[in-house]
């Protein structure tokens, strides 16, 4: 556990960062406590070994550690196994690699010579050996791990029904197919096992905290369980491919959690919440520099570490009494005026809509192009061009322009 004066130099390092804030007294006082009882709940859960029950908030979870899934049980697990990874894309690079590096038998299945092909390549999968074409692929695999993205799922399922055979296992990273089957047309045969390991972030994520020695976390869950073995594959295949622990969840509630939290907070909120900051200040005279210190390197770069670290009341204990006082009274009505789109959002995935906008657009000739030219106009939106100018400035910069 981090001691007093450590706690006390984090928040003071991440405040002169944000050039304004002054870590007081009181501040101290109350976030030392807060990150003490934290840091002592993670002591108490991770010395519980083998107690799986965990409180969350009031609410009993069970969860899964890789601590109880060791490299040599994983192995010996999955020694008659050949996971076939389907799709090569961010997930398909990421649980690939790590599966491979805890010494599982692994193998890629994408289009021959395309550029997921070329890109294997590159990553050491070997054409006849650890890399095939899909039906190759399909073949040889007893758990198939489709990581094609969702458009592709529903575009190519024809092709990859036939290989989903009595004794192997149907994998995904995301419920959206099957859930969503009415418009996807994914209907898996009813005499194998589909599972759910579905990673809390990208593929890349995944890999990069993997070889850090942490693990991002990831949600199971079970859509057929004809060998009654379903739920534990599930959880090995999630630490497997590289997780640090995995929570329990179902098909339906991990898409719609998945697909409302990327429209929402996660990134389509934070773009407009950002974008619409930006433009008042500039309107009132604001140069680009401070509209986009104020408004996004602060948020990044200072508070939103210290919310990652120790929580919202960390955050604003940390700040100074004229900041909090703000803070707390803004956030009541900005809750107020979001909860109503939110509400809509939801809604939205739940009903399907957003499925059918997601599989349309992803399944057009042009999509790559339509695609490219709405990220450009992102890419060349004020704030964001001023962002790469001010991220050059940050003393330990490297090349992010």
């Amino acid at each position: 556990m981090a001691s007093r004066s450590a706690a006390s130099t984090i928040a003071r390092t991440a405040l002169r960062t944000a050039g304004k804030r002054q870590f007081s007294s009181v501040a101290q006082r109350t976030a030392r406590p807060a990150a003490r009882q934290a840091q002592a709940a993670f002591r108490a859960a991770i010395s519980s070994r083998g107690v799986k029950t965990l409180d969350f908030a009031g609410t009993k979870e069970t969860v899964y550690e890789r601590a109880d899934w060791p490299v040599p049980k994983l192995q010996e697990y999955f020694k008659n196994d050949t996971l076939a990874l389907i799709g090569y894309g961010s997930q398909g690079h990421g649980q690939g690699l790590n599966a491979r590096d805890n010494g599982l038998n692994v193998i890629v299945g994408v289009r021959k010579d395309g550029e997921s092909w070329k890109q294997a390549q590159e990553d050491g999968w070997v054409p006849g050996k650890t890399l095939f074409p899909i039906e190759e692929a399909l073949e040889k695999g007893t758990i198939i791990m489709n990581l094609l993205s969702d458009a592709a799922q529903s575009q190519t399922w024809d092709q990859i029904k036939p290989y989903i055979v009595k004794g192997k296992t149907l994998y995904f990273s995301h419920g959206f197919s099957v859930v969503f089957a009415d418009d996807t047309k994914v209907v898996p045969p009813k005499d194998v096992d589909v599972i759910l390991a579905a990673p809390k972030g990208s593929g890349r994520t995944v890999r990069t905290l993997f070889k850090e020695g942490r693990g991002i976390n990831a949600s199971v869950a079970v859509w057929q369980d004809v060998t009654g073995q379903a739920k534990e594959r599930a959880v090995a295949l999630s630490m497997a491919i590289g997780c640090g622990y995995s929570y329990e969840t179902t098909f339906e509630k991990e898409v719609y959690s998945d697909l409302y939290g990327e429209r929402g907070v996660l990134m389509g909120g934070i773009q407009g919440m950002f974008l619409a900051q930006y433009q008042v200040l500039r309107e009132n005279g604001h140069s680009p520099s401070e509209a986009f210190n104020e408004t996004v390197e602060e948020a990044t770069q200072s508070l939103f570490p210290l919310i990652g670290a120790h929580g919202m009341d960390y955050m604003y204990a940390a700040c100074s009494t004229t900041a909090r006082r703000g803070a707390l009274d803004w956030s009541k009505k900005f809750y107020e005026a979001n909860l109503p789109v939110f509400k809509d959002l939801y809604a939205n995935v739940k009903n399907g809509n957003e499925t059918r906008r997601s599989l349309e657009f992803n399944g057009r000739p042009t999509y790559n192009a339509d695609l490219k030219k709405e990220l450009d106009e992102i890419d060349n939106q004020e704030i964001w061009r001023a962002g790469k100018t001010v991220r050059s400035l940050r003393p330990d910069a490297r090349d992010t322009a």
